[in-house]
């Protein structure tokens, strides 16, 4: 699903010559640095690197990694990602268990305020509080994140910033994908994203890695109107691979009044619906 040798090749091709110290010398063919100029800067001979890039050299060095990783401005998730690409030959991390323990319903149970869900490494929804669902529109099993955001019309109308929600779950996905390259499971939905939309497949062509950790989160719910918020994500400390996602709304604001009528709302439509089924 993912490789050393492309990885690099999308990084060199973002590096801008001039910046690296290299003199213009007429008209580039390449985009961003050459091999051999990214071999040079690195200290590695140019056969090596180019080894590298077409799959056919294994297990290169930590020194060598953080050579590459200084000549191509890597931040610290893409060195990370440089680093555990570089040992999938050596090692494999086995997919995480996804295991939902009955204590985690129980603390979403009591988060009654925002909207709430458990995500795993694939984006899949384990659970949510009743208010994730209110925000999403539907219930949480069956949701898959990044199937909803490219491939449902329903989620690319929810979605406030579309654009940079898509590069957040594909920087995330591709990550996911250097972790756990066996997991057959993550290799479908990828396989699913690519053949259904055009987005996820420039996106994914870029080879961009994201970490998931906090943002703001604008929404445009068809009830109560534009939501912003604040994500949260916290990694479980488990052997499950999941983790929490909170989205509060700042006190005070407009979403935080919009949240509690989102509430509201279905604390009145309860009723009705009870008697509709005679209960």
């Amino acid at each position: 699903m993912d490789d050393l040798a492309g990885f690099l090749r999308t990084r060199r091709s973002r590096i801008d010559p001039a910046a690296a110290g290299i003199p213009a010398a007429g008209r580039r063919r390449v985009q961003g640095l050459r091999r051999e100029e990214v071999a040079h800067l690195a200290g590695v001979s140019v056969d090596y690197y180019v080894r590298l890039e077409q799959g056919r050299a294994t297990q290169p060095s930590e020194q060598v990694l953080d050579a590459l990783a200084r000549v191509l401005e890597l931040d610290d998730t893409e060195r990370d990602h440089l680093h555990r690409l570089a040992r999938q030959r050596r090692r494999t991390a086995r997919s995480p268990t996804g295991r939902l323990r009955p204590e985690l319903l129980r603390v979403l149970d009591l988060i009654s305020g925002a909207p709430a869900l458990i995500l795993d490494h694939r984006l899949d929804a384990a659970a949510g509080n009743r208010l994730a669902e209110l925000l999403y529109g539907r219930p949480m099993k069956g949701l898959n994140t990044a199937r909803h955001l490219f491939l449902q019309e329903s989620g690319r109308g929810l979605y406030g910033d579309w654009d940079q929600c898509t590069r957040d779950v594909v920087g995330h996905l591709r990550l996911a994908a250097g972790k756990y390259p066996e997991d057959p499971r993550l290799a479908s939905l990828i396989g699913e994203l690519a053949m259904g939309s055009e987005r996820f497949r420039r996106l994914w062509a870029r080879a961009d890695v994201r970490t998931r950790t906090h943002a703001r989160k604008a929404y445009r719910h068809p009830l109560v109107g534009d939501l912003e918020l604040h994500q949260e994500n916290f990694t479980l400390p488990d052997e499950s691979g999941l983790e929490l996602v909170v989205l509060s709304a700042a006190p005070g604001s407009p979403a935080e009044d919009a949240l509690r009528l989102l509430a509201g709302l279905d604390a009145d439509a309860r009723p009705a619906a009870d008697a509709r089924r005679g209960r």
